[in-house]
C-alpha cells in the first residue's frame, strides 16, 4: 500500500470504525453504494470473489477465465492473500466460510 498522510491514516481509521459500526449487510450495501462510485463498487466485487477463489484453490488462469478479472488483479490479489497485511485472511477466516459455502455470485446470478 502507498504511504498515507497523518491525516488520511486518520479518516481511515474513523471509515474502518464506520464500517464496523453497521449492522446489517443492507446497511453495508448502502452505506457503500453511496461512499463509492459504480466502477470501485465492481472493482472491490471483483477483488472479493477472486480472493474467495484463490482460497478455494481455484488456477489463476481459471479464475482469469471465469470472472473476467484482470490477470494482473488475480496476480495483485494473490500477492495480498500471501504478503499483505492479513486483511483478507480475517475475512475470509470469519465471514469466508459461510460465504464459501454460498457459492460465487457469478454462479448464484446464472
Amino acid at each position: 500500500m502507498r504511504q498515507i498522510s497523518k491525516s488520511q491514516a486518520h479518516h481511515l481509521r474513523e471509515l474502518c470504525q464506520a464500517l464496523i459500526a453497521l449492522e446489517s449487510v443492507d446497511e453495508c450495501r448502502r452505506f457503500l453504494t453511496d461512499l463509492c462510485t459504480p466502477g470501485e463498487l465492481a472493482a472491490l466485487a471483483d477483488r472479493w470473489q477472486v480472493a474467495r477463489l484463490i482460497e478455494e484453490g481455484v488456477p489463476y488462469r481459471r479464475i482469469y477465465e471465469k470472472t473476467g478479472v484482470s490477470t494482473a488483479t488475480v496476480t495483485r490479489v494473490a500477492r495480498a492473500l500471501s504478503y499483505g497485511e492479513g486483511g483478507y485472511r480475517a475475512v475470509l477466516g470469519k465471514a469466508g466460510k459461510s460465504i464459501l459455502s454460498s457459492g460465487t455470485a457469478k454462479e448464484q446470478d446464472q
